[in-house]
């Protein structure tokens, strides 16, 4: 139903149902009723004008004809009436009229066409016209009699305002007709050129397949919402494309660390069948085989441990706990590695930390750190552990450095990727090799408690991993908030 794709015969009798459809039949509503809200206001605001017109000129005639009248008082009344008759033949095509009236409001003279007093109109105040009998009329009260004239009667037919409106109306119904008719054409079309984008979307996003995610939708440059959704959902391809290529990449590193060491499972299993060997032979073939057996569970547990993180725990199962009896117990399981191995592993200020987590995800996160640190730190160097909380700004940060090799500045940028290994003195030291998914699980683990890990490191002077995740309040962990602990 979008794009450039005609509609079946069967889809028509759904084309009410589409987004143009809808779009269209909106416009045009909104279009014809402001046009005739428009239309009809203006017709009001033209006849209130033409009115409001002829309601002066009859007021000043009035005032006009007052002064006449009081003027006869020295003429005599023929002058007077003379110079009215005038007047109402000057206006006969608006049937102008006047009348004089006595006190009791009887007519003592009146012009040719005047309106009929049968019924009696109910007079208005003084100058306030009023309409009566298809005339308006402005009724003037002089202050004294002059010549029995105590009322002036001004009055003229509404005839030729009517003609006007009728004119009008006319125009008006052209109008509204036009715009009946344009409004539907007019909303098709412009729903039709903004129905055009969506259905490139649906026709882009139909080619899509997850082996072939190159597929992006065009850019106008128009900068309007159709653009903006159009670039959003490149954007959203573009994640979905490189979360897709991180993921081929980790099952193929996967597959490859679990092959090497059922290579060499298999292997040894292959020379201990070749042929008859002696019993301390056959204990040490199986001892390289519980070996690597080890080293594919440790593996597989990393793994599992990394889609775990990597799922987005829930809050709601996070408990109240605190960090720095994770931290202590940490520092004292690797205490006796680090003395084997003649490094110093000391803490310096260690805060009590209440934050809000998984207690097995944090424990790995400082096992990672604190193997790392073990493992690369050279015999004679030292590893220095701290934890403090920063209380205004609701923080707690977790420092962990060693004297180690440090790692090149070109590896800083990959050192949390899966199965990364840095090429540099680090990665070399003491023959230390991983799988290159500790400081990957670090990062999830962090990532997934909103706080975030940072490296800094610089070669042959050491590295320190930072930390940074939210406090949370001191009754949740049953601590006071003041309590610090020093090891």
């Amino acid at each position: 139903m979008f794009g450039n794709a005609t509609p079946s015969p069967r889809s028509y009798g759904r084309v009410w149902r589409t987004l143009r459809f809808r779009l269209a039949a909106w416009n045009a509503a909104v279009v014809v009723v402001t046009a005739l809200v428009t239309l009809l206001g203006l017709r009001q605001g033209v006849r209130w004008a033409l009115l409001h017109e002829l309601d002066q000129v009859l007021i000043d005639d009035a005032h006009e004809i007052a002064l006449s009248v009081a003027s006869s008082a020295r003429r005599g009344v023929e002058p007077l009436t003379d110079e009215l008759m005038r007047k109402a033949q000057g206006h006969e095509h608006h049937s102008w009229y006047v009348k004089l009236l006595d006190a009791e409001q009887r007519e003592l003279w009146t012009s040719p066409g005047s309106q009929s007093d049968d019924p009696r109109p109910r007079y208005a105040p003084e100058l306030s016209p009023f309409t009566f009998g298809g005339y308006r009329i402005v009724l003037n009260r002089l202050p004294e009699p002059v010549n029995g004239i105590q009322y002036i009667h001004v009055g003229a037919k509404l005839d030729f305002i009517n003609e006007d409106m009728a004119r009008i109306d006319r125009w008006v119904f052209l109008a509204a007709g036009a715009v009946l008719l344009a409004a539907p054409a007019c909303g098709y079309w412009l729903a039709s050129r903004a129905a055009r984008t969506v259905g490139e979307i649906i026709s882009a996003a139909s080619r899509l397949r997850p082996s072939h995610l190159d597929e992006r939708l065009p850019i106008r440059g128009s900068g309007d919402e159709l653009d903006q959704l159009a670039h959003t959902i490149n954007s959203l391809l573009d994640r979905i494309a490189a979360y897709l290529n991180t993921k081929r990449d980790f099952l193929a590193n996967a597959a490859h660390e679990l092959r090497t060491p059922l290579a060499a499972i298999r292997s040894t299993v292959e020379v201990a069948l070749n042929d008859d060997r002696s019993n301390e032979e056959y204990q040490d073939l199986l001892v390289d085989v519980i070996a690597e057996c080890s080293a594919l569970e440790a593996l597989v547990n990393q793994l599992l441990l990394l889609s775990e993180t990597e799922a987005d725990l829930p809050t709601a199962k996070f408990e109240p706990l605190d960090l720095r009896g994770l931290v202590m117990k940490a520092v004292d399981m690797f205490s006796g590695v680090a003395e084997a191995r003649g490094v110093a592993l000391q803490t310096a200020a260690v805060e009590h930390a209440p934050v809000l987590g998984s207690a097995q995800h944090l424990r790995q996160l400082l096992n990672n750190l604190l193997d790392n640190a073990v493992k690369y730190t050279p015999e004679g160097g030292e590893i220095e552990v701290a934890l403090v909380a920063d209380r205004p700004a609701r923080q707690v940060r977790l420092r962990v450095s060693d004297t180690g090799p440090g790692i090149a500045p070109h590896d800083q940028r990959h050192i949390f990727e899966r199965f990364y290994r840095a090429e540099s003195a680090r990665s070399r030291s003491n023959g230390a090799c991983g799988a290159g998914l500790g400081l990957s699980i670090c990062q999830s683990v962090v990532h997934n408690h909103g706080g975030t890990i940072e490296c800094r490191s610089e070669p042959n002077r050491g590295t320190t991993f930072v930390v940074t995740l939210s406090l949370a309040p001191a009754h949740d962990a049953g601590e006071p908030m003041g309590q610090s602990r020093t090891a």
